[in-house]
């Protein structure tokens, strides 16, 4: 199956469980639960985030959580099912929020990965983001954290006019 088949969308609340399973089972795997679904329905709900989701059918294939702030914005989660990799679907989903970042003013784009997490490291890179630290001990004392930040524009510079991206990228 090809990307076109896990169509990108807005979640919906009755997406918090799929996606905080998956945040469990393929993020937070061995440092406990955060991201429960409780938690994940409030992101979903908040007006300064955007909660993506890519579907085969009904499945949530893959979704990506991130804020929105006044020149900041933070990649909490993203997470493909190990089923349905490397078919663009992690790519096309930070994409789409880079580009709706940008969009919003935004002056940068962060997100934190763990240090062992090679493909998710190859991944942003390939979407222009730089490491910028490393933080021991970031995931309950445990396991070390890159930062990576994806700058999209100079703090000041005037934005151009405001077009919308779309969900289909087909």
């Amino acid at each position: 199956m090809a990307l076109r088949d896990h169509p990108l969308e807005f979640a919906r609340p009755d997406d918090a469980r799929a996606l905080a399973a998956m945040s469990r089972d393929l993020i937070e795997t061995g440092l406990g639960w955060e991201y429960r679904p409780q938690r994940i329905a409030r992101m979903i709900a908040d007006p300064d985030a955007v909660a993506l989701v890519a579907r085969e059918g009904a499945l949530v294939s893959g979704f990506a959580l991130m804020s929105f702030g006044d020149e900041r914005a933070h990649l909490a989660l993203l997470a493909v099912r190990p089923a349905h990799r490397r078919r663009g679907i992690a790519r096309s989903l930070v994409a789409w929020l880079v580009e709706s970042a940008a969009a919003a003013g935004a002056v940068s784009v962060h997100v934190e990965l763990r240090a062992g997490n090679h493909p998710a490291h190859a991944l942003y890179a390939d979407a222009g983001f730089t490491e910028t630290l490393r933080v021991p001990g970031y995931y309950r004392g445990r396991e070390t954290a890159v930062r990576m930040v994806r700058v999209l524009r100079a703090p000041g510079q005037v934005l151009p006019a405001w077009r919308p991206p779309t969900l289909d990228r087909r």
